[in-house]
């Protein structure tokens, strides 16, 4: 039986986010700045940026913070008045056109009060001076397929899999063969079905899980 490509999402759009995190400092009347850049593909991996920020710096004033995942956003002004730290961090990821990004302003109070105007100026324009100069790069973003095989098909799929742009997921193991997800281009999809089809002999399934 032939193997049929499902149903896939919507070719998602490129974007722009980190090649690397970086962090740059700043000294504003007395406060140190440190603002910490990384890009993070979920916002769970964004908390746990910040997770590991808070133990590094666990006496600093506070933690401020955003992230940008896609549709998703949040913010914490973590105690700093509100609307002056957690919304000009966002701003600045949208001022500076990238995604898939957590920025994380690390304050210590330096003795002088800044007034709601200079922390947003001070905490925007951190972030924004820190995506400005960190390494850019532009992510064309991959479909999830999730392909299984009979045991007999496996040096089939490993050798298809070495000659196309694919990355792989976590195999797991059934009584009848494996199951592997592969992460490819949309535009790959109805050739990397095919020769699939052609390789095992109509033996594999794929199916599409919407990411």
């Amino acid at each position: 039986m032939a193997v049929t490509l499902p149903d896939l999402p919507a070719t998602p759009p490129l974007f722009t986010t980190l090649a690397t995190a970086h962090r740059l400092d700043a000294v504003i009347e007395g406060s140190e700045f440190l603002a910490f850049a990384q890009r993070a593909d979920t916002p769970e991996e964004a908390l746990a940026q910040l997770a590991s920020l808070r133990a590094r710096y666990p006496d600093a004033t506070h933690h401020c913070w955003a992230y940008r995942v896609g549709p998703l956003t949040r913010f914490s002004d973590d105690g700093e008045p509100g609307g002056t730290a957690g919304a000009p961090i966002l701003r600045a990821t949208e001022g500076q056109a990238v995604d898939h990004v957590m920025v994380v302003v690390v304050r210590y109070f330096g003795g002088v009060k800044l007034g709601t105007g200079g922390l947003a100026r001070a905490y925007g324009g951190t972030a924004a001076e820190c995506l400005r100069t960190a390494p850019h790069e532009t992510v064309r973003p991959r479909v999830t397929l999730v392909v299984g095989v009979p045991f007999e098909g496996l040096g089939a799929l490993y050798h298809l899999l070495g000659t196309l742009d694919v990355e792989r997921g976590e195999e797991t193991y059934t009584a009848s063969g494996v199951i592997l997800p592969v992460h490819l281009f949309p535009e790959d999809a109805p050739a990397f079905v095919q020769a699939l089809t052609n390789a095992t002999r109509g033996a594999a399934t794929v199916e599409g899980t919407g990411e």
